[in-house]
């Protein structure tokens, strides 16, 4: 692959779709470093949920943006754009190539498009929110968000907690609605890196994917998942209404040692709530046509996505 700049190449796809393993083989193809575009990697001591990386991968190929965050810290979409745009440069400027590997599609997508310059994170409003929640419940903070922002509340569910929170922090904060900055069009975009390609895995038989969830949370379950959630509850510091503990599987593990209901229903909340997050990454994937799909049901996935990068890259 003769180049005279080392590549950017991307992989995305939903959970389970064998993202890990694509991206070690890629990696070694285009001698490139990987960097995780996923919001829960970040974080320290989720590892089995988070089906993290294993030690030797990590150590076969250099990973980056992983364990760089403690699970009661927050990380946001603009500081993975400049940590990932940094990352890219320092990695190219080293001769590597950068393969971008992952799920999470609200990273991609202020990756490629460049970011809104919005107002960062503010601890206190964002606790006066989750106050309001706890007192009345999402949907009343639905409410007070759609009266200051309709057209952000719209677009929302109202249990829909993490964005309903940031955008109306985003009003508090700034005095103008989520939806305006949204508006402000190109010129006022932060970042954005165009990838060489931009590869998706994706199943063409949904059955194979949901097969290979329930696979998944099951193997996590046997090798200790709620040990690490009862780890994580020990510490004192976090609750369900952090963001790090909102993601798939944790807040399930955390409802059923609150007693919310049977530890046996577990297994089953947890794998129906991984196919629902499958199903909005793919519903993400299907609205961004740059993409080149691979159906990562195929028993030659791995060898078709390597046989097309060198047919793109060369």
């Amino acid at each position: 692959m003769t180049r005279t700049e080392p590549p950017v190449v991307a992989l995305a796809g939903p959970t389970a779709a064998g993202k890990t393993a694509a991206s070690l083989a890629l990696a070694r193809a285009l001698d490139a470093e990987i960097v995780s575009v996923d919001s829960a990697l970040v974080y320290r001591g989720m590892d089995i949920g988070t089906a993290k990386p294993s030690f030797d991968e990590r150590t076969a190929v250099p990973h980056h943006l992983i364990d760089i965050r403690d699970p009661a810290q927050s990380y946001s979409a603009a500081e993975f754009v400049a940590d990932a745009r940094r990352l890219a440069d320092d990695i190219r400027a080293r001769g590597k190539a950068v393969v971008l590997v992952g799920g999470t599609m609200l990273y991609f997508k202020a990756l490629f498009e460049g970011l809104d310059d919005m107002p960062p994170a503010d601890p206190a409003v964002r606790a006066a929110i989750d106050a309001q929640a706890a007192a009345e419940g999402w949907p009343a903070v639905h409410a007070a968000l759609a009266a200051v922002d309709p057209v952000t509340a719209a677009r929302l569910a109202p249990n829909d907690s993490q964005r309903v929170q940031r955008a109306l922090e985003v009003w508090r904060v700034s005095g103008r609605p989520l939806s305006e900055f949204h508006a402000q069009g190109a010129g006022a975009k932060l970042g954005a890196l165009s990838p060489a390609v931009f590869f998706s895995l994706e199943p063409a038989d949904r059955g194979w994917l949901h097969e290979r969830i329930a696979a998944r949370f099951d193997t996590m379950l046997d090798t200790g998942f709620l040990d690490e959630v009862r780890a994580l509850r020990a510490r004192g510091d976090l609750s369900p209404a952090l963001p790090s503990m909102r993601c798939v599987g944790y807040r399930q593990a955390w409802e059923a040692l609150d007693g919310l209901w049977p530890m046996k229903e577990l297994r089953d909340r947890g794998v129906a709530a991984t196919r629902q997050l499958a199903k909005r990454q793919l519903t993400w994937l299907r609205s961004m046509p740059a993409r080149e799909v691979i159906a990562c049901d195929s028993s030659g996935a791995v060898d078709m996505l390597l046989a097309r990068a060198k047919e793109t890259l060369s």
